[in-house]
């Protein structure tokens, strides 16, 4: 036996796994040699990949490393309707046009990780469209409600008595149904869509197909501590900037670094252990250890080079003190601007509302000063001034 190939195995097999239906059958074909058809299905419900969303794209990786088959399902279908298998709400229904707008960039954003070069591409459309009410009927006779109900996040929204549309209820035969149209061999998810990933196994059965072996990984906090969601605006973006993913990744709470180590790096498993050891017993400051985090991030998404640039851009601005060099120049062409206009102009604010928050909260700062008035006008006389927004936003003003 390969043991080389069966270490890499057992690592696909644990790190930062929740859990492996059905893990011995797994492994066996792994080991086996078996080219397999490995899907992941992601709705377009936010412009944005996230880490949280990488966590299933680098375990993709590792499989497409050995060879087997990416099957990358954009779900244009499902994202219209809305998984809340995670939510303690309702998920509104999306448009068409905004499902489409959102997922424009998702295949180079999933390139940042995965080889597109061996990636088969699907947008769910391509079979969902097809169903009509009998195969649909057909589809929903294999499953109970009281099995749908049974799910924690439904339970409680019944025992607390709030609207759950039959909408909701077919989110899971149409992912199930997608691994029946790619007659996947093997699905990865988040802990959060158990009912769903087994949704595949049942309707394959029903297919007369082999059932579908099921890995899960553990979902991972945000920069709050809460879990990560675009809704939620803690996330690290795919395509964050090196210099704004290095220090969102820096605003983590310490004991989250080791879970990152482990399900957002691909650093040694052993090294990650010393790592965590070290840090338990004083011999390495947590600080350190999410600055070696922080580069090994953005080193997978942008390269060493631009790693060590953000590094030495957030020791040098954050640790020293100084003013980071090439600072973005916003040019205005009016005589005077509101400042809040200006933060959403220079893309520091994402609405009129958001900067006048960030405000009033104190996040705001020119040439040194917290600003406090969310009212105030911007003139000549602040020409070539630099404006610090929140931690690591800084911007200079052109007139």
């Amino acid at each position: 036996m390969n043991k080389e190939l069966e270490s890499k195995i057992d690592e696909i097999l644990t790190r930062g796994v929740a859990e492996v239906i059905n893990k011995d059958h797994l492994k066996k074909r792994l080991l086996s040699g078996e080219k397999l058809r490995v899907k992941l299905g992601i709705d377009p419900t936010s412009p944005n990949l996230h880490l949280g969303r990488a966590v299933t794209l680098l375990k993709l990786r590792d499989l497409q490393d050995l060879g087997h088959q990416v099957v990358f399902i954009i779900g244009d279908m499902t994202g219209v309707i809305g998984d809340t298998s995670d939510k303690e709400s309702e998920r509104p229904m999306l448009s068409r046009e905004k499902v489409r707008k959102n997922m424009k960039s998702y295949k180079e954003q999933a390139g940042k990780i995965l080889n597109l070069d061996k990636i088969e591409f699907h947008q769910n459309s391509e079979w969902l469209t097809k169903l009509g009410y009998n195969e649909i009927g057909d589809q929903a006779d294999q499953f109970s409600l009281a099995e749908f109900n049974a799910r924690e996040n439904i339970r409680k929204r019944l025992e607390e008595g709030k609207r759950i549309s039959l909408r909701e209820v077919l989110y899971p035969l149409m992912q199930g149904y997608d691994s029946v149209a790619v007659k996947a061999d093997l699905e990865l998810g988040g802990t959060d869509q158990r009912f769903n990933l087994l949704a595949g196994r049942e309707l394959q059965k029903h297919f007369n197909q082999k059932e579908q072996d099921i890995l899960m990984v553990n979902l991972i906090e945000g920069t709050d501590g809460r879990k990560m969601s675009s809704s939620w605006g803690n996330t690290i973006n795919i395509l964050d900037e090196p210099n704004d993913m290095f220090g969102r990744v820096m605003s983590i709470p310490d004991e989250l670094i080791i879970k990152y180590f482990i399900h957002c790096t691909r650093v040694p498993i052993d090294k990650v252990r010393n790592i965590d050891s070290d840090m338990k017993v004083g011999k390495t400051n947590p600080r350190d250890a999410k600055l070696e985090l922080a580069a090994e991030i953005v080193k997978i998404y942008h390269g060493e080079e631009e790693a060590k640039k953000a590094q030495k851009y957030f020791v040098d601005t954050f640790s020293k003190g100084e003013t980071p060099e090439n600072i973005p120049e916003i040019k205005i062409e009016e005589e005077n601007i509101k400042l809040t206009e200006f933060l959403v102009k220079s893309g520091q604010a994402k609405s009129l509302s958001d900067a006048r928050r960030k405000v009033e909260q104190g996040g705001v700062e020119v040439s040194g000063e917290k600003i406090t008035d969310w009212k105030m006008v911007l003139d000549k006389k602040y020409d070539g001034k630099v404006f610090k927004v929140g931690k690591f936003g800084f911007i200079k003003i052109k007139f």
